[in-house]
């Protein structure tokens, strides 16, 4: 397996490596790790026609390099052949979709999502569907029906959620890139646990149609990958607006992403750090070190860094977690076992049909989050809970907005601390949700997120030694080219940091 895309297209043309050598290898990992004692989990399954669709490219890659075309048909198809691993929430037409729950076991989707539609005519090739937390509802990939996603680094610990599945396979270099999505930190949180880059686009920039609903007004497909060109490069091919979907937009300056350059001009360059986040009393010092030395990066590129007051991130993940809960608790109860699913047969009418199916289908976290989100559409209960949440969201989404116009980026950390052991936190609710206490702001101001992989934690860590550490740069909406740039600049003076995988 090639560690780039760039690599790996420039193999595929030269006749160096085939599209059924690639997808061959992914398979031989997979089958492989399967029968390791602390199995990586990361593929549920590989489908059943990769290696047709493999076959098929390498036919179109041969012909071309005989009749001279060879440079033509990879501008019409810039991903041909390249295998690609795609969470267990966009739809593959004809292959299982179950977001990992028991609820939806034998569903298999009738279409393709929009972005894997995309991605295919672009010539890739959906090598199969990855673990994930249950309905995307989880911050480490143990919630879910098949058992937990470990770390590549070390398989004692998480990979992070919930799209920790196709994160922890492009970290342990089973594939070259990834589909995740991301509700309030979903990408992010995980390619920082693995030492990944992971990409959460502007609201809209990819579209939602044929992604399961957790939190609609939230939700992002977003990108994983070695490097940020190989996050820029499916990005381009992805983004754009689509009929199917009405929240969906284009993307200014798509055409950089397809040659992505390094950023240049730092002078210019104007940064951000909230000091609500550099206050907050779970941030691991290892981490701080960490963020600390990426600033001193910025400015020995000659970056301006000031530390604001931005008080409002204060009520951010009580606003998230309000709104979130209550869409879920909102589009969940589609799944009733009457249209499509698992169902829990018996002779008492529908409505216990409902409730049996619901009961048995559920894992105890979505059932968490279904009961806390009708409890907040309640307002006999909770009064105007919702409304207030949305309130917040809007004030947040008006102050970062105008933050923006003083300056170029937000720096952050992604997590307070590194990746966890597996177990540590499972039992804990509140200790899990505050994982996402760096991310969710983002997805609340629908702007664009990077986490780049910084470094790591201490040896002398005990709660994560040498786990690797990310950091993310938020720019303002549709600045994707931007902060990919800022990206590709630190990957050149660092290689990511050169993650080891175990």
């Amino acid at each position: 397996m090639f560690y780039t895309i760039e690599e790996t297209v420039e193999a595929l043309k030269s006749g160096k490596t085939t599209s059924v050598a690639l997808v061959q290898s992914s398979i031989d990992t997979f089958e492989s790790d399967k029968k390791s004692d602390k199995a990586l989990n990361a593929f549920l399954e590989i489908y059943d026609d990769v290696l047709e669709l493999a076959k098929a490219a390498d036919a179109q890659i041969a012909e071309a390099r005989a009749n001279g075309s060879i440079d033509k048909l990879f501008a019409e198809k810039p991903l041909l052949g390249v295998p690609f691993a795609n969470k267990d929430n966009i739809s593959v037409r004809g292959k299982s979709v179950t977001c990992s729950s028991k609820i939806l076991e034998g569903y298999k989707a009738p279409y393709n999502a929009t972005v894997i539609d995309r991605l295919a005519n672009a010539g890739a090739i959906p090598l199969g569907r990855c673990n994930m937390d249950e309905f995307a509802m989880g911050s480490s990939t143990e919630y879910s029906v098949y058992g937990p996603t470990r770390n590549p680094i070390n398989r004692d610990y998480v990979s992070g959620g919930s799209s920790g599945g196709s994160t922890a396979a492009v970290a342990a270099n089973q594939v070259l890139f990834g589909l995740g999505t991301e509700t309030g930190g979903s990408v992010r949180l995980p390619a920082s646990y693995c030492g990944v880059y992971g990409l959460k686009p502007t609201y809209g920039v990819l579209s939602r149609w044929g992604v399961v609903a957790y939190g609609s007004s939230l939700d992002q497909v977003g990108i994983i990958g070695h490097t940020p060109k190989d996050i820029a490069t499916p990005l381009s091919i992805m983004s754009g607006a689509d009929f199917y979907d009405d929240t969906s937009a284009d993307l200014p300056e798509s055409d950089s992403l397809k040659n992505l350059t390094a950023y240049k001009d730092f002078s210019s360059l104007k940064i951000a750090v909230p000091k609500q986040f550099m206050e907050t009393k779970g941030l691991d010092p290892d981490v701080k070190k960490v963020f600390d030395d990426v600033q001193d990066w910025f400015k020995s590129k000659g970056a301006k860094i000031d530390s604001v007051d931005l008080p409002i991130l204060d009520a951010s993940i009580a606003s998230y977690y309000v709104i979130a809960l209550s869409e879920a608790a909102s589009n969940l109860s589609r799944f009733d076992g009457i249209r499509y699913g698992n169902r829990v047969d018996n002779k008492n009418g529908y409505d216990q049909l409902y409730v049996d199916t619901r009961s048995d289908g559920f894992g105890p976290e979505v059932k968490r989050r279904i009961i806390i989100g009708n409890y907040v559409l309640s307002e006999q209960f909770s009064g105007p809970t919702y409304k207030k949440g949305m309130s917040v969201r809007a004030r947040i989404q008006r102050e970062v907005a105008k933050l923006f116009e003083s300056y170029d980026i937000i720096l952050c950390p992604v997590c307070p601390t590194a990746a966890f052991k597996l177990g540590a936190k499972y039992d804990d609710p509140m200790a899990m949700y505050l994982s996402d206490l760096y991310t969710v702001f983002v997805n609340l101001a629908r702007i664009p997120s990077i986490s780049v992989p910084a470094g790591f934690t201490s040896e002398t860590n005990e709660a994560a030694a040498k786990m690797p550490v990310g950091i993310q740069f938020a720019g303002k909406m549709f600045s994707e080219a931007k902060i990919l740039q800022l990206a590709q600049a630190w990957e050149e003076d660092h290689k990511g940091c050169g993650v080891p995988v175990k």
